[in-house]
């Protein structure tokens, strides 16, 4: 379905990035890559698809980097046709004891960082009259948890941004929609379930059933995989009047 076409994947060396990289390549699309951590094997595995796999490390919190990065995308593949916004990260205190540099890092990396992309990737997608932006918002996107205050501004910003662009793009075959997952068992989210285990002195297992217990009615993780086909979804004809969404992928934690 996507054969020939370019996505760009920010924080997509591992979790939900990875996820939604593999499901858009086992649709034929070239991806480039972007985080920290392994790259050799998430490159390895794309290409192991039968489409083409690149990599750049921009830190997404710095501008300039991200500006590179885009450019890299459109030398090595003409242009990013499909830009999904992943890169994220978490601190958790609360706001009187909020590290103003987390603060900083949070609302650059999880919101202000989509704003650059998208801001550089739209002009091709308009003179192509075809692309899609797919923002990884969450679930905290459109309600709040305590000790949180950073990412619930950044994914509220982030939607508030998915909704705008929709607007700016709605008569041309650009669209701009947002996924809000709860809880998906990534490596961030797995940093929670470890100090919830230490905190209480329970096992590894119990502490998800916890977590899971007080947001999620479905008593499930939600997995990469699903969200990778519903970013697939989005991509296709289908979806082609979908536009500014917060789709959310929460086992009915909004729903309550």
């Amino acid at each position: 379905m996507l054969k020939g076409k370019t996505a760009l994947v920010t924080g997509s060396t591992s979790g939900i990035g990875l996820g939604m990289a593999r499901a858009l390549a086992r649709q034929g699309a070239n991806i480039m890559l972007n985080g920290f951590g392994d790259v050799d094997g998430p490159k390895a595995e794309i290409a192991a698809l039968g489409v083409q796999a690149g990599y750049h490390g921009a830190d997404m919190s710095k501008p300039a980097e991200i500006e590179d990065m885009m450019k890299a995308a459109a030398a090595q593949f003409g242009r990013v046709d499909i830009l999904v916004n992943n890169a994220g990260i978490q601190h958790v205190a609360p706001v009187e004891d909020f590290p103003t540099d987390r603060w900083d890092a949070i609302i650059a990396i999880n919101l202000t960082s989509a704003f650059h992309t998208s801001r550089l990737a739209l002009p091709s997608m308009k003179k192509a009259n075809w692309g899609r932006i797919i923002n990884v918002a969450s679930v905290h996107g459109l309600v709040a948890s305590a000790q949180k205050s950073a990412y619930v501004a950044a994914k509220h910003g982030l939607v508030g941004l998915t909704k705008v662009t929709a607007l700016e793009t709605a008569t041309t075959g650009v669209t701009c929609n947002a996924i809000c997952p709860g809880w998906v068992l990534t490596p961030l989210v797995q940093k929670q379930v470890d100090a919830r285990a230490a905190a209480n002195g329970i096992s590894n297992e119990e502490a998800k059933k916890q977590l899971l217990a007080e947001k999620e009615p479905s008593l499930q993780f939600t997995t990469p995989e699903e969200l990778g086909e519903l970013a697939v979804f989005f991509c296709s004809d289908a979806a082609k009047n979908v536009r500014g969404v917060a789709w959310n992928m929460d086992g009915g934690w909004a729903a309550q």
